[in-house]
């Protein structure tokens, strides 16, 4: 096909604000249109006048725009052309391939759906499909209210809009033969169709807003990085074929194929798009400041406030996976700002008994005495240096010596290491709660 003809359009309804899936047929038309050096057109669709919201299409705009998936035409609005469906419909009824229907709401108008045959395409991902024409029944085209359905109103629009490739979800899958008959009573040339899987939970069921469909803005209220999204969205259902995970915009215009997108369902994998949130945040080198999982983080700990937040980011960082797991790790941070609450058991490392884990504790705590009134600086690696140095000169156990210590400092099993915490409490400004905190493990021990 001539590139110069690609045209892909983006028709959403605003009955809702933008979910993932929603994003996905953006990006793959937006995609597709760039990479044939083609045009990517924006449409609302807002026949639906009962599930219309207002707002939604104000937000999907925005979202677009933010997202870089920016129109070369539109927004066009179906409710403004009410008067070219009607003049359509109506031809269709000249040539006795519709006709008028009372309802209980009024007059609509039906398509005459051929009732022998089959209508046959080529899809451009699931191949060749066919569709038996006596079980589709004559649709509704033009409603009581002169609002065309969508089934009449996306043909007339794609074809008076030049579009050559109709990239849509397989949710439309049914619906093609009854577009393709309209096309044909018409005398208009059909598209190209293209029909993207399903995403789907674990359990490889739909998506459900507990499982993940929510609308996007969620997710970047959630701290996901909008680089990390439209990453982690163009992966579901398309596959390049490579072991390359992390794409910019310009790659994914340039690896992208209609015939790289699967047939099977697209997993949603929330554990994927925090790794690529990850991959993400190191690319870009977003400091605190500029980072959105720090704002999401702060709303949720305003007490730790942005000077201490600061002081255990890079901790955070370390050992939350991702802002979808970051509101049930981050109470394991507390510890930096009260007094951990634990039993004395957890200070013991292995056998060790009472007394010589109160011995060790004394013996380590002398030698921080000492290292931290000395003034030279003190980052994590030179702490844990001469600590080391310290152990082996005394020929102490590590295990002994620096268990202890740890839980003494965080209260926890699992925590950052003791020489974290004790610089992360110097950068706080509270150096003696690291001695304060010895000794009431000490006193534990006793």
């Amino acid at each position: 096909m001539d590139s110069k003809n690609v045209r892909t359009r983006f028709p959403p309804s605003p009955t809702g604000f933008l979910h993932v899936g929603g994003l996905r047929t953006a990006l793959f038309n937006y995609l597709w249109a760039k990479k044939n050096k083609g045009v990517f057109v924006l449409r609302i669709e807002d026949t639906d006048r009962e599930r219309f919201v207002e707002g939604a299409t104000e937000s999907i705009i925005s979202i677009l725009n933010d997202f870089g998936l920016i129109p070369d035409e539109g927004p066009f609005t179906q409710s403004q052309r009410l008067n070219i469906y009607k003049e359509h419909a109506e031809k269709l009824v000249s040539q006795d391939k519709a006709y008028y229907e009372q309802t209980e709401k009024g007059k609509a108008v039906r398509f005459r759906m051929p009732k022998d045959g089959n209508t046959e395409y080529e899809d451009l991902v699931y191949g060749k499909k066919v569709f038996q024409n006596s079980l589709i029944a004559d649709p509704i085209i033009l409603k009581s209210d002169g609002y065309p359905t969508y089934n009449f109103a996306n043909v007339v629009d794609d074809h008076l809009m030049e579009i050559s490739h109709v990239i849509r979800g397989e949710e439309f899958l049914s619906s093609t033969p009854m577009h393709i008959q309209i096309y044909h009573a018409l005398d208009w040339q059909v598209p190209y169709f293209a029909h993207v899987p399903l995403i789907l939970d674990f359990q490889r069921k739909k998506l459900s807003k507990r499982t993940g469909d929510v609308a996007v803005t969620e997710y970047m209220e959630k701290g996901y990085i909008k680089q990390a999204l439209l990453n982690f969205i163009a992966l579901l259902g398309w596959n390049p074929k490579s072991t390359k995970e992390i794409f910019e915009i310009g790659e994914l215009i340039a690896e992208f194929e209609l015939e790289k997108i699967n047939k099977s369902g697209a997993i949603f994998d929330l554990t994927k798009l925090d790794f690529l949130n990850r991959e993400w945040r190191k690319k870009l080198k977003l400091g605190p400041e500029s980072d959105p999982l720090f704002a999401k983080t702060l709303k949720l700990k305003p007490d730790w406030n942005i000077d201490n937040l600061k002081a255990v980011w890079p901790q955070i960082l370390e050992r939350v996976s991702g802002p979808s797991t970051l509101e049930t790790n981050l109470p394991e941070f507390d510890f930096y700002f009260k007094e951990p609450i634990y039993d004395a058991s957890l200070l013991l490392w292995k056998k060790m008994d009472p007394q010589k884990a109160a011995e060790s504790l004394k013996t380590i705590s002398k030698f921080l005495e000492n290292l931290l009134e000395e003034g030279s600086k003190v980052d994590v690696e030179t702490l844990q240096n001469k600590s080391m140095q310290f152990i082996n000169k005394k020929h102490l156990s590590v295990g002994e010596t620096l268990w202890p210590l740890r839980v003494a400092l965080s209260g926890q099993k699992n925590s950052p290491s003791p020489f974290e915490i004790i610089t992360t409490f110097l950068l706080l400004g509270v150096k003696d709660e690291i001695f304060s905190r010895i000794n009431s493990a000490i006193t534990k021990l006793s």
